[in-house]
């Protein structure tokens, strides 16, 4: 009986022992499961604040981009510094409820009074909400100026700086062009388009040179993932990006862009480009591309001027008619029969503008643009030997894309012989710009050629890179083709240009101050694969030329696309271009003007030189050296003139009265000085004199308004 007792009591002991255990391990493993269950869901911010303050990344901080300049060290593209405003809602400043309480109104009334986006109350709520979120990095303002950001640092609270405050202060780049629109596409642009970088013109091409090399920034992650800088220490510095000096000018660049503009919009025109070039250097001066939008304004959205190759039609006469000449076939003087306008090849019709031509010479039919002369003459001479003329193409260079400092260069077309698409028409419509494609600038750069004496060089855009001031890559022109033809075939299409503008195609619009020289081309735009005739004709007027004619200094060529209005041909549309921006270029640029020329009169070796001046003061010098003179002039008297010119007559001086129009720029060339200056300043015009004597040359025309003129340059002599 005793031992059943203690048995029992065994028993009871080792179930409770080993309730006791079980109970153990049940309430360890529900304080386990409470333990996960807090950590996961309760306080899971906790848990994760600490862990992402374990974390930490190195960055990569972006460079400051290399600036572009004009020639004229006129700022194209630069960066300029924007600033990303974050706050620390844990800062000292925060967490000082006494400190924070004085000073929340007035910090929320300098915000309202700096940007203007919202009251005084509306951003004091704003911040107590920060404050109350505990946020460490809250995004409070984006791409903010640097007065702005300055300002900021004035502020109460915020002026207590970043740590106590609580302002955090991020800097950005922002791509800025001062000039806007000018040059716009030419100068591009580089910026990620969603997958992929695009990189357009100079800022795509030289992206190696300007992008400069990235820094490094150790980063720590905060709550919520976001990661902000551990200190002000880079790891490693960002190395600014190079800058480029280009050549273009600015001033230039504009005249060019608003006579281009002004001729669109007349002409209610699709698009066009004109491109300005130095002859001698190859440097370009001005590239400007407008096109239309849907909204009606035109802009700067492609480069015509380099990426598209089109039909260049009649401009491309030149070559053809430089072929004739190189290759002894023809001289200016030969005369071919234009027939009465029309001739067929292969059934196709071959038409003038104008019918009626009938015999003619080589000179006559450049002049006036004669299509079917130039197609009967290289059907003539090549059609039994095609790949003679296909090898002038390729000296020239235009079966191959210029290689210039853009991306996006346009791909010429020019077949040969051997091609499919070569047929019995082929010869005759490419003598005069059809079934073939060129750029605008490679068209001009065999013109350029022709002006330069057969010295073809390269389009030059950028002359140097810079760092620090310092160049690290200077670009020198580059000949291309020593000798684009015999020297006195260059002299020949030099005066069938010339001729152009005196009797042929372009005479409408001489220059009375300067000579110009150039090709005229209105083309018919075939309307995709259905032909030049589907749904209707449309036009691409252009002109290709230089200036000064005797001495050229520039080469221009201008193309208006798909002109609306009843005259569409090139010297009605393009030519005015050309010649507003060669006008402008000739005004201010005194060194390409002829100098005055002054003589004595045959009747005395002591008469003194009177050119022009006031009346009054003419007559009492001539009277106080007792030389004669007299007043002659069959409309105005004597009394309605108050300035005169003086010419010999009869031994005597004539006196001839100075016609003045108020408001028109007189011409003061040969007057003296002070005559010169009080005239000038008397319409308003501010004088500059460089020299000695009287004036030799004038920067502004004579006969241009005053309305936008208020300086003048003068050269005496």
């Amino acid at each position: 009986m005793a031992n059943n007792t203690s048995n029992t009591n065994t028993r009871k002991a080792i179930f409770m022992r080993t309730g006791v255990v079980y109970s153990g391990m049940v309430v360890f493993a529900v304080l386990i499961m409470y333990y996960l269950f807090s950590i996961q869901f309760i306080n899971d911010k906790q848990w994760r604040t600490m862990a992402d303050s374990l974390s930490t990344r190195v960055f990569e901080v972006e460079p400051v981009r290399g600036n572009i300049f004009d020639c004229n060290g006129n700022l194209l593209a630069t960066s300029l510094p924007i600033y990303d405003v974050r706050i620390d809602a844990q800062c000292a400043a925060f967490r000082d409820d006494e400190l924070f309480e004085n000073s929340i109104d007035s910090l929320a009334y300098g915000l309202a009074k700096m940007f203007g986006d919202k009251g005084a109350l509306s951003y004091k709520q704003t911040i107590l909400k920060i404050r109350k979120e505990g946020n460490r990095y809250f995004l409070f303002k984006r791409k903010i100026s640097y007065r702005q950001m300055r300002k900021l640092l004035t502020l109460p609270i915020f002026r207590l700086g970043k740590y106590k405050g609580g302002l955090l202060i991020t800097e950005r780049n922002k791509r800025e062009k001062p000039f806007e629109m000018l040059a716009s596409r030419t100068i591009g642009f580089n910026q990620q388009e969603g997958a992929e970088r695009k990189r357009v013109g100079l800022e795509g091409y030289f992206d190696t040179y300007l992008g400069g090399k990235s820094g490094k920034q150790s980063m720590q992650r905060i709550a919520g993932g976001t990661w902000i800088p551990i200190d002000d220490q880079l790891v490693v510095e960002a190395k600014q990006g190079s800058d480029l000096i280009t050549t273009i000018d600015i001033n230039l660049q504009d005249v060019a862009e608003h006579a281009l503009l002004n001729t669109l919009i007349e002409n209610d025109a699709d698009y066009g480009s004109a491109i300005l070039m130095e002859v001698e250097t190859g440097e370009v001066k001005a590239i400007a591309n407008l096109t239309r939008e849907s909204t009606g304004v035109y802009a700067e959205k492609y480069n015509y001027a380099v990426g598209e190759s089109v039909e260049p039609g009649s401009t491309f006469k030149l070559i053809s008619m430089m072929a004739l000449l190189e290759d002894g076939f023809v001289k200016p003087s030969d005369e071919v029969d234009a027939e009465n306008g029309e001739v067929r090849f292969c059934n196709s019709p071959m038409k003038d503008s104008h019918a009626g031509n009938g015999l003619i010479t080589m000179q006559y039919a450049f002049e006036h643009s004669s299509n079917v002369a130039f197609a009967k003459q290289m059907t003539k001479y090549y059609s039994k030997n095609p790949e003679l003329i296909y090898e002038h193409y390729k000296a020239l260079g235009l079966t191959e894309k210029l290689n210039l400092q853009l991306n996006g260069v346009g791909v010429p077309y020019v077949k040969g012989p051997d091609s499919k698409s070569w047929s019995c028409t082929s010869l005759p419509w490419m003598a005069i710009g059809y079934e073939l494609r060129l750029t605008p600038l490679q068209l001009l750069t065999v013109y350029n050629a022709i002006a330069n004496n057969g010295k073809m060089v390269k389009p030059l855009l950028v002359k140097r890179i810079e760092q620090d001031g310092k160049a690290v890559k200077i670009y020198q022109t580059k000949v291309m083709n020593t000798a684009v033809c015999k020297p006195e075939v260059a002299k020949q299409l030099r005066s069938m240009m010339e001729g152009v503008v005196l009797r042929g195609t372009a005479h409408e619009l001489k220059s009375d101050f300067y000579s110009y020289a150039g090709k005229t081309g209105t083309a018919v735009v075939a309307n995709n694969r259905r032909g030049y005739l589907a749904g209707g004709k449309s036009y691409r007027a252009s002109f290709a030329g230089y200036f000064p004619a005797e001495n050229p200094k520039f080469s221009c060529f201008v193309v208006i696309s798909r002109p609306r209005k009843e005259n569409y041909y090139a010297a009605k549309v393009a030519l005015p271009v050309f010649k507003e921006i060669a006008d402008k270029v000739y005004a201010n640029a005194l060194n390409l003007h002829r100098e005055l020329k002054f003589s004595q009169p045959a009747f005395s070796k002591d008469l003194p030189l009177v050119v022009q001046g006031e009346k009054e003061d003419v007559k009492t010098i001539l009277d106080q050296i007792k030389l004669s003179s007299h007043f002659h002039n069959d409309s105005i008297s004597e009394n309605e003139t108050e300035w005169v010119t003086a010419s010999s007559q009869d031994n005597s001086l004539a006196l001839q009265p100075v016609i003045l129009e108020s408001s028109t720029m007189p011409d003061v060339r040969g007057m003296g000085a002070r005559d010169a200056v009080y005239l000038l300043e008397s319409k308003g015009v501010k004088v500059q004199i460089t020299g000695y004597g009287r004036v030799k040359k004038q920067s502004v025309l004579p006969g241009q308004t005053l309305r936008n003129i208020n300086f003048i340059q003068l050269q005496l002599g």
